[in-house]
C-alpha cells in the first residue's frame, strides 16, 4: 500500500508521521518550510500529562531539559492570594501523580524547541520522508488512493493511500477539500513577552486577575520556563488598539515593580501580540483526506490549548490508520476519527464560549456573590491545569467503537472511553514498565488486575488461576493484542480484566475471564460492528475464577498473544 501523505511539518504533523512510524506505517511529509524555524522564546506551548508521555515515546525525551515542569499554580485576585496548588512531578520530581493525589505538572516549552526535538526524530526514522519546500496545490481522489501535486520550486506529483491535512489555520488541503471553517474571531487578544528575571515564585505558574497597578490590564500570567526565564501574558481587550512597544516596556516594569515591590533586573528576549480565534471545520474526513490540527480547530482562550489538542488528533487517528493500512478498509474505523475528536473540541470549545461571558463580563451583581471571584478562577485554573470541562482529557464514551454494555462489564476507576490511569505493570519481557510506555504500537492491550504478582516468583503463577483461561481468550481476539499484568487499579478489585485501546482510552473492564465479551468488544472497538463479531469457542462456562494457592494469574504473564496473517494464534 501507498504511504500516508501528510501535510503540514509543524508539531501535528511532525508528532502524526512518528506515530504512523511507530506502528510500521511509512508516510511522506511535506513541509512548506525549510525544514527550520526561527526561535520565538515568547511562542511557547503548554503539553499536558498525556500529550508530554507521547511526545516521550516517540522519541523526544530531551523535552523535560528544554522545558520545564510546574511545581505549582498560584492564583491571585487584587493583592489576595486566593489560590496555591502543589502539582506533582514538578521540578524534575518523579513524583507518582496517583500515589500523591496531586495534580500532574503541565510541561512548558518553547516551540521551537518542540518542533526541533520532533524533527530530530523524525529524521531518524526510516518510515518518514520528510520533503521540504513542498506546497501543494492540487489534490485529487480515487477509490484506490490519493494524489497531490507540489508547486515550485520542488514541482511533483505524489501518490499517497490516505492524506492528512496539518497545515494550520489557513489550510491548503482544507480549502481544497472546499470544508467551511466557521467561528468567532479574535476572542481574546494578549499581549505576550519572554524575559529573563528573578520572581518570587521559582517554578511556580502564576495568574493575577485585576491586578493593582494602572497597566495591568484585567488579568496577567507568569508562566516559568528554563534558566529564569518567564513568559509573561496579559489580556488586551479584543478590539483594542495596537500595543506599541514603549507601551508593552511600561507593562513590564509596572508588573516586575508590583510583584517585586521595586523593578528587578531583567532581560527582554522576546515580546509578541496573540490574537485568539475559535473555528471548527464542518468536516474532518472526505473520503481519503483527512484534516487534524489548526487546520480543524482553532481554540485558546480561557487558558484552553489548541496544541495540546492538535496531539490528540494525531494519536488518535495514527492507530485508525495503521489498523487499516496493515489490515485492510475498515470505513467505520475511520469515520471514528470525525465523531471522536470533533465531538471532544466542539466541547472544549461550547465551554469555553460559556465560560467567557462569565469570566470577562465585568462587574454588576456577579462581584457580590459570595465566592463568585474563586468559581470565576476554579474555572481560569483548569483550563491552564489540565481539569475541568476546559482542560481535561477527553472521554470518548458516546463513541461509534464503544462496545454495548453488558453484565459482564465492571465498573473501575476509569469511566469506558477515559484515559487510563498509568499504573504499573508487567511487560513481556518479565520487566516492569509503565502502561502508557506500551501505548501507540498500533494494537489493543488487555490488562489483569492481579495482586500478589509482584512477591510471588513467576515460575509459580504463570500457570496458575485465570492466566491459561485470559492467554487463549486474548490469543482468539482480532488483530493482534498485547497482555499485561498489574497488581491494582484504581477502583478495580481481583481478576478485574481491562481492555485498552492504541491510544490508551478505556473501551471496558470485566469482572473476570469472559472471552465471548472480550471478543466483542475488542472486534467494536476495531471498527467492526457487534453483531458482526463472532463469538470464539468457550474454553469453559461462567466466569473464571483462581485455582490453586498464590495469586490468580497464570502462564503468559506479560506475554503477548498474536493473530497471525494466515489466522493461526501463537504466542511470542
Amino acid at each position: 500500500m501507498d504511504p500516508v501523505i501528510v501535510v503540514g511539518a509543524g508539531p501535528v504533523g511532525l508528532t502524526l508521521s512518528l506515530a504512523l512510524a511507530a506502528q510500521g506505517v511509512p508516510s511522506v511529509l511535506l513541509d512548506e518550510g525549510p525544514g527550520t524555524e526561527e526561535p520565538r522564546p515568547a511562542r511557547t506551548v503548554v503539553l499536558r500529562e498525556d500529550s508530554a508521555d507521547l511526545m516521550g515515546r516517540l522519541g523526544c525525551r530531551e523535552l523535560d531539559r528544554v522545558g520545564l515542569r510546574w511545581s505549582g499554580w498560584r492564583s491571585i485576585r487584587r493583592k489576595q492570594l486566593v489560590r496555591n496548588v502543589p502539582l506533582s512531578g514538578g521540578g524534575g520530581a518523579e513524583d507518582d501523580t496517583a500515589l500523591t493525589g496531586l495534580l500532574p505538572a503541565p510541561l512548558h516549552v518553547p516551540q521551537h524547541e518542540l518542533s526541533a526535538a520532533l524533527r530530530a526524530a523524525v529524521d531518524k526514522a526510516p518510515l518518514v520522508q520528510r520533503v521540504p519546500l513542498s506546497r501543494i496545490d492540487t489534490l485529487e481522489q480515487d477509490p484506490d488512493g490519493i494524489t497531490v501535486h507540489t508547486r515550485e520550486p520542488g514541482s511533483t506529483w505524489w501518490r499517497g493511500s490516505y492524506l492528512v491535512g496539518c497545515d494550520g489555520a489557513r489550510s491548503t488541503v482544507r480549502k481544497l477539500l472546499d470544508i467551511r471553517f466557521p467561528g468567532r474571531t479574535a476572542v481574546e487578544r494578549h499581549a505576550v513577552a519572554a524575559l529573563r528575571a528573578e520572581l518570587p515564585w521559582p517554578d511556580e505558574a502564576v495568574l493575577h486577575r485585576q491586578p493593582p497597578w494602572r497597566t495591568g490590564g484585567a488579568e496577567v500570567s507568569a508562566r516559568p520556563l528554563p534558566n529564569g526565564v518567564w513568559r509573561l501574558d496579559w489580556l488586551l481587550p479584543p478590539r483594542g488598539e495596537l500595543v506599541t512597544p514603549e507601551a508593552l516596556i511600561t507593562r513590564i516594569r509596572d508588573t516586575l515593580a508590583g510583584w517585586c515591590g521595586e523593578t528587578p533586573a531583567y532581560e527582554l528576549l522576546d515580546t509578541g501580540v496573540h490574537t485568539l480565534h475559535h473555528r471548527l471545520a464542518r468536516r474532518w474526513r472526505k473520503q481519503r483526506a483527512f484534516l487534524a490540527g489548526d487546520a480543524a480547530h482553532l481554540l485558546g482562550a480561557v487558558g484552553t490549548q489548541g496544541l495540546d489538542e492538535g496531539i490528540r488528533d494525531a494519536e488518535n487517528l495514527a492507530w485508525k490508520l495503521a489498523h487499516v493500512w496493515h489490515h485492510g478498509p475498515a470505513e467505520h474505523l475511520l469515520d471514528s476519527y470525525q465523531a471522536e475528536r470533533r465531538a471532544a473540541v466542539a466541547a472544549r470549545l461550547r465551554a469555553a464560549d460559556q465560560s467567557l461571558p462569565i469570566l470577562r463580563g465585568g462587574g454588576g451583581l456577579r462581584t457580590l456573590v459570595p465566592g463568585a471571584a474563586r468559581g470565576h478562577d476554579t474555572l481560569l485554573s483548569d483550563g491552564h491545569l489540565g481539569c475541568g470541562a476546559l482542560g481535561a482529557p477527553p472521554s470518548y464514551s458516546h463513541s461509534p467503537l464503544a462496545p454495548p454494555h453488558t453484565e459482564a462489564h465492571a465498573a473501575v476507576g476509569t469511566p469506558p472511553g477515559a484515559p487510563v490511569a498509568d499504573v504499573t505493570v508487567t511487560a513481556p519481557d518479565g520487566t516492569t514498565t509503565r502502561l502508557r510506555e506500551r501505548l501507540g504500537q498500533g494494537h489493543p492491550l488487555v490488562v489483569l488486575v492481579a495482586p500478589g504478582t509482584g512477591v510471588w516468583d513467576r515460575r509459580h503463577w504463570q500457570t496458575a488461576g485465570v492466566m491459561p483461561r485470559l492467554t487463549d481468550a486474548v490469543a482468539a481476539l482480532p488483530g493482534s493484542t498485547e497482555l499485561l499484568v498489574t497488581e491494582s487499579y484504581p477502583g478495580a478489585s481481583a481478576h478485574t480484566v481491562l481492555l485498552v485501546r492504541p491510544d490508551g482510552h478505556l473501551v471496558a473492564a470485566f469482572g473476570g475471564v469472559r472471552p465471548a465479551e472480550l471478543f466483542t468488544a475488542a472486534r467494536t472497538a476495531l471498527g467492526g460492528a457487534p453483531h458482526e463479531a463472532r463469538e470464539p469457542v468457550e474454553p469453559g462456562d461462567g466466569e473464571s475464577g483462581g485455582d490453586g494457592d498464590g495469586p490468580d494469574t497464570g502462564r503468559g504473564q506479560g506475554s503477548r498473544a498474536r493473530v497471525h496473517a494466515d489466522g493461526s494464534a501463537g504466542l511470542h
